[in-house]
């Protein structure tokens, strides 16, 4: 256990009482419920959304698949877009549960935040998110931003960290999801931390096939990916390292409406944070993006196999 996952544990530990920790944060539960369960029921049911993601979808369907075995009813609206849209839907009512990820959540709510440790964004989140909505127990999991580059690329320019990439300001081509372009973990955060400049910004996808063929084929110079994403390993992509931390830690948290946070939801979807892993959940994306297997159909493989549905 180092030490990010001491305080991860200690800061959530000290404002959420009815949380207990474990090896690798705060993701299991030692009531019912009590006053965290914010007084939901899951009775009428549980509609879940995910993001336009791979990982996201597969993500959603576990949640699906561990509260089914827990006797909800559970609808999924899988690939509806970006947290501009999923997390509007949520507030609204269209849906009930999102996959989420703590940092990318916490900027998105508190642009000028400046936690990145596990229990310190958890705390941060819980002030940040409108009334009517909460964050639960942050599981193993987890998936960050990335920014790689080829390892040709890597070799001629001596790129090694986000830093480097200062003295080749106006000359490279930047490709990532369109939203990648206001948001702090991206341009506007490579600019401000460390003085970044590119030629071009590209819209593309999200670690998805457009912008991995862009930076195959030359097109763009750096990529915005995942890093649970399998072709960063598979093509040798370089990912470089962020020395300031731009980039926050992204544990896999879940975001629900309070109306349906009861102790049945909050443990089923604990249970399911103590045991997946980083490393199954990227065989789980590899799984999908590579052997094109039906996200639903892999994420029920997997909780039956882990003993989390039957």
């Amino acid at each position: 256990m180092n030490r990010r996952t001491i305080l991860g544990g200690l800061f959530a530990a000290a404002t959420v009482p009815a949380l207990t920790a474990c090896a690798s944060g705060i993701t299991s539960l030692d009531n019912e419920g009590g006053a965290a369960s914010g007084g939901g029921s899951s009775k009428d049911g549980v509609t879940i959304g995910t993001a336009n993601f791979t990982e996201n979808q597969v993500l959603g369907y576990l949640y699906a698949a561990v509260l089914a075995a827990a006797g909800v009813k559970v609808k999924v609206r899988p690939n509806l877009g970006t947290r501009e849209i999923v997390f509007p839907a949520l507030k609204s009512g269209d849906i009930d549960l999102l996959p989420e990820y703590q940092g990318a959540l916490l900027t998105y709510l508190a642009p000028k935040a400046a936690a990145t440790e596990e229990g310190e964004m958890q705390n941060d989140l819980t002030i940040a998110l409108p009334a009517g909505l909460q964050v639960l127990p942050y599981g193993l999991a987890e998936d960050a931003d990335a920014f790689a580059v080829t390892r040709e690329t890597a070799r001629k320019y001596g790129l090694a960290s986000l830093a480097d990439l200062t003295k080749l300001n106006g000359r490279l081509v930047l490709g990532a999801a369109p939203e990648v372009k206001t948001r702090r973990v991206g341009v506007v955060g490579l600019k401000e931390v460390y003085g970044v400049e590119f030629k071009e910004f590209k819209s593309l996808d999200s670690s998805g096939p457009l912008v991995k063929g862009a930076l195959k084929k030359g097109d763009v110079d750096v990529a915005n990916l995942f890093t649970t994403d399998t072709d960063i390993l598979d093509n040798g992509w370089v990912v470089l390292s962020d020395p300031k931390n731009l980039i926050p830690g992204q544990h896999i948290v879940p975001l629900i409406a309070d109306r349906r946070a009861d102790s049945t939801v909050r443990k089923a979807l604990a249970r399911l944070g103590n045991v997946l892993t980083t490393t199954q959940l990227t065989e789980l994306n590899r799984q999908v993006d590579k052997d094109k297997k039906d996200p639903e159909d892999v994420a029920n493989t997997y909780a039956r196999q882990h003993g989390l549905a039957r």
